[in-house]
């Protein structure tokens, strides 16, 4: 069985919320999935030690370069992210492709991933669509006090 997740991760990889506005936010998108034809599994919040890569599961496919236009392989972040000492503590790291020295956050992704040490997960969210449009995300955003960004996950 597999499962779909609307996350929600700060754009500020470091920085997290008080509690408060954290659980507010969780209501407030709870809400979102609770009226006629729409249901939501569970909405949660999770707070990281260190930062963390916010993927997209099975949606994660390709990576390239912005730099040089090479790919660069799945595995490669894999390694990065799994390399003992390292944690994602820095941000940046030498790219295979052409070497240069470069942002893990400013790769392109074909599909949006994030670096947070906070997201609030939606898992198996259905209503018309289980993306948040545009009001929906300045809400979050406003009831979280920093602007977010939205990943849609297939695991």
């Amino acid at each position: 069985m597999s499962d779909h997740y609307l996350r929600l991760v700060p754009t500020d990889p470091y920085w997290q919320p008080d509690p408060g506005a954290a659980a507010a936010v969780v209501a407030y998108v709870a809400g979102l999935f609770a009226g006629p034809g729409a249901t939501v599994d569970e909405v949660s919040q999770t707070r990281y030690e260190r930062v963390t890569v916010i993927d997209a599961g099975m949606y994660t496919e390709r990576i390239t370069c912005p730099r040089c236009g090479g790919g660069i392989g799945l595995d490669w972040l894999g390694r990065l992210v799994r390399e003992p000492g390292l944690g994602l503590d820095r941000l940046d790291a030498a790219v295979p492709c052409c070497g240069a020295v470069l942002g893990l956050p400013t790769l392109h992704y074909e599909e949006p991933v994030g670096f947070a040490r906070f997201e609030v997960t939606a898992r198996n969210a259905t209503r018309a669509g289980y993306e948040l449009d545009t009001e929906e995300l300045a809400r979050v955003a406003d009831l979280l006090g920093h602007p977010v960004t939205q990943i849609l996950a297939h695991y």
